[in-house]
């Protein structure tokens, strides 16, 4: 885990409390930064589709069919780690009790993989399928409600729970058949929308002063599918290749609170 995380919990789960976060009827903003691992869900699905003539994509190749083999690729293989940032305003019932809002962004950079082959009868051989997938950008709006144990005035975990809705930018892909020379560039993959999402929460927070404190969390972040674009690929037979989308993921964030 990233040393800016560690390092901060490490020190502050040995500093004297004074106060700590919720409190009736108080109101708190947090400012929060960390990562999001995905652990399920696919990018794309799989598929097999013959391909008639690959004339259109290559001129040199009129005439030539072949049989696109697609395999399901994941979140974890083409995007792998997203940074996420967000702000939070939340209401206390009480000392145990809280209602949260909160906004965050999500974001991972652009992924490339192989993403199956093409099956070329002329040749008798398969050539490998390249795909990369523009960046994962995700805003996030979401309510909740977290539960906190142990006493005021030291460090305490908490559970929580939150529903809300995502919306996610549209994603373009570029596919490559090198040994053909074959490239369809940026083709619309994912159109922009919203989407559900929820998730489970636990932590800890840990007072610093009488209105400031710092929270370390966890938990499970789960959103729909996305929303697919078959313009480009549609003609090829792969429409159904992204009827999906959906991400679950561990978001680890640590958070600057503020209580007034």
């Amino acid at each position: 885990m990233r040393i800016w995380l560690i390092v901060p919990f490490s020190a502050l789960l040995a500093t004297t409390a004074h106060a700590a976060g919720p409190e009736a009827g108080r109101f708190s903003m947090s400012l929060i930064g960390g990562v999001d691992m995905p652990l399920s869900g696919d990018v794309h699905d799989g598929a097999v589709a013959t391909v008639p003539d690959l004339g259109p994509l290559n001129p040199a190749l009129a005439g030539v069919d072949a049989e696109l083999r697609i395999g399901a690729r994941s979140h974890d293989r083409i995007y792998d780690l997203a940074n996420t940032y967000g702000v939070e305003f939340a209401y206390a019932f009480d000392e145990q009790r809280e209602l949260f809002g909160q906004v965050r962004q999500t974001r991972a950079g652009q992924g490339s993989v192989q993403v199956g082959g093409a099956y070329v009868p002329a040749l008798d051989t398969e050539l490998p399928v390249f795909g990369t997938f523009g960046a994962y950008e995700a805003l996030s709006a979401e309510v909740g409600y977290r539960h906190y144990f142990g006493t005021a005035g030291s460090a305490r975990p908490f559970v929580g729970a939150r529903l809300g809705a995502t919306r996610t930018d549209a994603i373009a892909a570029t596919f490559e058949i090198p040994d053909a020379g074959i490239t369809i560039a940026n083709a619309p993959f994912y159109d922009s929308g919203w989407s559900a999402t929820g998730g489970l929460d636990v932590g800890v927070i840990m007072p610093v002063g009488e209105t400031f404190s710092v929270t370390f969390a966890s938990g499970v972040r789960y959103v729909a599918d996305l929303k697919d674009d078959d313009s480009a690929i549609g003609g090829l037979g792969l429409g159904s290749i992204n009827d999906t989308g959906s991400r679950v993921a561990v978001p680890v964030t640590l958070s600057a609170r503020w209580d007034f």
